[in-house]
Order: C-alpha cells, then sequence, then structure tokens
C-alpha cells in the first residue's frame, strides 16, 4: 500500500488485495458482475495464455529439431497421459478434445501459479505507477489470479458447456439431440416432456456453475490463505516473522499440489461432460 497517515488494518489491507481493476477506481458491488470487465483477470488470463503457446511452441520446436531433450520428452509425456485419460473417457474422434484438455490444464495451472508470486509485488509496482502519473495509489486495485475470479472460471465453464452442447449436436444430429431433450431421462411422451426438458436444463447449469464454482472457491481460498499469512510477517514481532516464514513456506509446498491438482480436475471434468455428449440416454 502506498504510503498515508496511518498504516492500513487487516481488513482494509485484504479488502484492498481482493478488489479488481475494472476501470472505475472503485470496488465492484458483488462477486459477480457482468455489467464491467475485470481488466486485471483478463490481462492476467492472456498473458497467460500467451505463456502456455509459447512453452508448446518451444516443445514442438525441439522435437522437429530431432534432438528433443527432456523438456520435450516432459510435454510429450504430459500429452500421452492426457490423450490415455480422454482416451478412457470419451467414446469418440480424440482429434480436437485431447488438444482442449492438454490446453485447459496447462493454461489453468498456469494461471492458478501466479499465485507463487509475492503478495505485494505486482500491486506495489500498479500503486507506483498510479502515483507517478498522478491518481490516487489507494484506488490502484490489481488481482494477478485470473482463477481466483469466480467471472473468470464461469467464463471458462461456459466454453465446456458449449463445447458439451457442440458435441451433442454434432454426434447426436439436431434432431436427436432435440429429441433427448425432450426424452430424458423419464422416457418419452407429451406429459414428461416439460420435466425432461426442466431437468435436463437444470444439469446442464449445475454442472456449469459447479465447474467455475470449484476452481473459483479453491483459488480464491489459497489466495486468502497468503493474505492471512502476509499480515503475519505485519507484525513487527520476531514471532510473527517466524510464523510468517515457516507458514508461508508450508502453504506455498502445499499449494503446488492445490495449483496442479485443480487443473488436473477442470480436465478431467471438461472430458467426463464431452464423454457424457458423446452418450445416448
Amino acid at each position: 500500500m502506498a504510503a498515508d497517515a496511518h498504516a492500513p488494518t487487516p481488513s482494509e489491507y485484504i479488502v484492498h488485495h481482493l478488489t479488481h481493476f475494472n476501470g472505475t477506481g472503485e470496488p465492484q458491488k458483488s462477486i459477480v458482475d457482468f455489467s464491467l470487465f475485470n481488466w486485471d483477470t483478463i490481462f492476467f488470463s492472456v498473458l497467460m495464455a500467451l505463456v502456455a503457446a509459447a512453452l508448446m511452441m518451444r516443445a514442438v520446436a525441439r522435437i522437429n529439431s530431432g534432438v528433443p531433450g527432456r523438456y520435450a520428452g516432459a510435454f510429450e509425456s504430459l500429452i500421452e497421459f492426457v490423450h490415455e485419460q480422454a482416451r478412457g473417457i470419451v467414446k469418440g474422434d480424440l482429434t480436437y478434445i485431447a488438444p482442449l484438455a492438454f490446453c485447459s490444464f496447462l493454461w489453468i495451472v498456469l494461471m492458478n501459479a501466479m499465485d507463487f508470486l509475492p503478495l505485494d509485488l505486482l500491486p506495489k509496482l500498479w500503486e507506483t505507477y498510479y502515483a507517478a502519473t498522478g491518481r490516487d495509489p489507494h484506488h490502484a486495485y490489481l488481482r494477478v489470479v485470473p482463477t481466483a475470479d469466480l467471472n473468470g472460471t464461469l467464463a471458462l465453464a461456459i466454453v465446456v458447456l458449449f463445447s458439451t452442447l457442440y458435441y451433442g449436436i454434432k454426434i447426436k444430429h439436431p434432431g436427436g439431440f432435440i429429441h433427448e431433450l425432450f426424452s430424458a431421462p423419464f422416457g418419452s411422451g407429451l406429459l414428461l416432456a416439460p420435466f425432461n426438458f426442466a431437468l435436463q436444463i437444470i444439469e446442464y447449469a449445475a454442472k456449469t456453475v459447479s465447474l467455475g464454482m470449484r476452481l473459483f472457491g479453491n483459488m480464491f481460498a489459497g489466495e486468502l490463505v497468503f493474505m492471512l499469512i502476509a499480515l503475519l510477517g505485519a507484525t513487527a514481532t520476531w514471532w510473527g516473522f517466524g510464523l510468517h516464514f515457516l507458514t508461508g513456506l508450508g502453504w506455498a509446498i502445499f499449494h503446488i499440489l492445490i495449483v496442479v491438482l485443480q487443473g488436473f480436475i477442470f480436465m478431467m471434468l471438461t472430458l467426463v461432460y464431452i464423454g457424457q455428449a458423446h452418450e445416448e440416454h
């Protein structure tokens, strides 16, 4: 935070770090707000997508050179692992499904990994920029973990939803897909059709919301724990600094598992939902 007449209280510190940069200079009114763009989420999402693309292009260049080495070998092993998972879940052509699963896994892991950056590093630089341009640094909000924003994770889940609908229509054809909407799970019948359709809509909505909420909840909680650990270091006592170091180190090590696991879970659920779109009910 920028220097002021008094240091921020713990609640002020946390609220400031949990506020997105949306161009208004004010905190958002709700956790999901589609009336504004969270530009920090968009920026870091695109940045991590470019990093993922650069990593994959580097691996491809190594493989094409004839001397792949350990880097390309690690990528090849990971791709084969994802392809095996896709083959075991989706009963159909994996030409586009397996790459979709792999890209979602790598992209989400990279976005999650932004949580390992020092908590105040980029926000402090953002505040310095604000002050240098004559603006109030107290309004220099910035969050660097895109998956800790429910707007971002719901957007990812909606992409999975549309992928599911696309493959459902492609595999079953429009007529078969619409017939299934009104005939499953209770069976065909004019009286049962409204109940079947309502349940299908609820199922699609529940899958989408739960997919986005699961990723968001885990990453938001991890980000909040890092903030609480950071506050320990602000106590200006030896025991506070000691706890700050030990708990921060322990949580960072444990968080490695969370970062990778959440990317894996999202990838697997994506495959499961697309696999269900290939099945007849």
